[in-house]
């Protein structure tokens, strides 16, 4: 997830409009002093013709409606609380079910697609902001509410590897769709892959190799928040190779050579965002930059698929000294103040900066293959600026899960090799 500034080729524009404020579920005789809030400006893009569509041919249009009816039987808070975390695990599940051919289709959108998950998801989280319990409910604990969901509709608290030696475990994380002001009907090909790839089993030249994954918001603030380390510190002392994944730019796959810790400040999904140091615990120790220890040149040589790979290692930085950015082609220099790395200056570049910072700082970066990789743009077809989907744009997303799945392959036979 390249700065939206400098990533070439985004698909066609389409422009959000007519946003209404949507009706929420609601149970009779609400407390007296309501913490209940209006849709987030992320939320409101729900009511467009496009997004309606998607949950329509997929099925997800009843997913919102029936977390209401659900809530609105909640008699107390940990009722309530329950009601959240089922809800949304089963959100999750169903999405996972849905792209590996499980259960019903629900409608003639194909299966691969990411885009359900998001706006059910949303759906949901609009329902609960809005939803006024008869037990009365204060903001601090609809916060918390709000956090379940997010979390469990997400799979980040979903990760289980099986017990027993011989399978390789793997961690591999995307994102939500995104600019999705510039054109509502995007689809973000890394948040297909980890729907795709979620407790499968990739056969490589090493062996069998359990796959888990997790998605994330494109927010800033859920980034400061901490929703990438409390996601991934407790998994990445037990697995053998992690990567986070997120799109990336026109026509090939990148693999990150360095991530830098500065935010460019581009606006997320709540069109929110300041330039900025990445804010990190022990901010005294944060590093400018972090490296990859993914199998990149293994990565590169592999026939994984038809997009080119590439090791890319350019960066932006404040050379020691300096006042003024300059790009590095070759990586950063000794005492640069970081102002890009390789995935640039967006939440790509922080997921990927965060988890490898959590790698060292778990000390295992010598041991624990890891790194960030990026997808090709996922692009309709020709001429199509309206329609929610066309054969290339599944062709197109359908390759790159396919490509990223080979990648992952390589990545875990390259990284038992060079531990023999």
């Amino acid at each position: 997830m390249i700065s939206p500034r400098v990533r070439i080729g985004v698909l066609g524009l389409a422009l959000l409009t007519a946003l209404s404020s949507p009706a929420t579920a609601t149970a009779a005789g609400p407390a007296a002093h309501s913490s209940a809030a209006p849709p987030t400006v992320e939320e409101l893009r729900l009511d467009g013709a496009a997004p309606q569509e998607i949950l329509r041919r997929s099925g997800f249009d009843r997913v919102a409606p029936a977390f209401a009816r659900a809530l609105d039987r909640a008699r107390s808070y940990a009722q309530a609380r329950r009601v959240v975390q089922r809800e949304g695990s089963a959100l999750w599940r169903r999405a996972v079910d849905r792209v590996q051919g499980r259960g019903p289709a629900g409608g003639d959108l194909s299966r691969d697609d990411d885009r359900p998950l998001y706006w059910a998801r949303l759906g949901m989280t609009r329902e609960l902001r809005g939803w006024e319990p008869r037990f009365g409910l204060d903001a601090e604990r609809r916060a918390r509410l709000i956090d379940v969901l997010k979390q469990t509709s997400r799979g980040q608290t979903a990760i289980r590897y099986p017990h027993g030696k011989g399978l390789k475990r793997v961690l591999v994380t995307g994102f939500d769709p995104f600019t999705l002001d510039r054109d509502i009907r995007i689809s973000n090909p890394s948040g297909a892959v980890a729907l795709a790839l979620d407790g499968t089993v990739i056969e490589t030249a090493s062996g069998p190799a359990r796959v888990e994954t997790a998605v994330f918001p494109v927010r800033w603030r859920d980034f400061t928040d901490g929703t990438v380390e409390r996601a991934l510190r407790p998994h990445l002392p037990k697995i053998d190779l992690f990567t986070t994944v997120s799109q990336g730019r026109v026509g090939r796959i990148d693999v990150e050579r360095t991530n830098g810790a500065w935010r460019g400040g581009f606006g997320d999904n709540e069109n929110t965002g300041r330039p900025e140091i990445v804010p990190v615990s022990d901010p005294a120790s944060q590093p400018q930059w972090t490296s990859t220890t993914l199998p990149y040149a293994a990565i590169v040589a592999a026939e994984t698929g038809r997009f080119p790979v590439y090791d890319n290692t350019t960066v932006t930085e404040i050379p020691a000294g300096g006042t003024e950015k300059v790009d590095r082609p070759d990586g950063p220099t000794p005492g640069s103040t970081a102002r890009a790395g390789g995935g640039g200056d967006y939440l790509s570049n922080e997921i990927a900066y965060r988890a490898t910072l959590l790698r060292d700082r778990l000390g295992l970066h010598d041991t624990l293959p890891g790194g960030h990789v990026h997808t090709p743009v996922l692009e309709f077809g020709a001429g199509n600026t309206t329609e929610v989907t066309d054969p290339r744009f599944v062709r197109n997303r359908l390759d790159i899960v396919a490509q990223v799945r080979s990648v992952v392959s390589v990545a875990v036979s390259a990284s038992e090799r060079a531990r023999d």
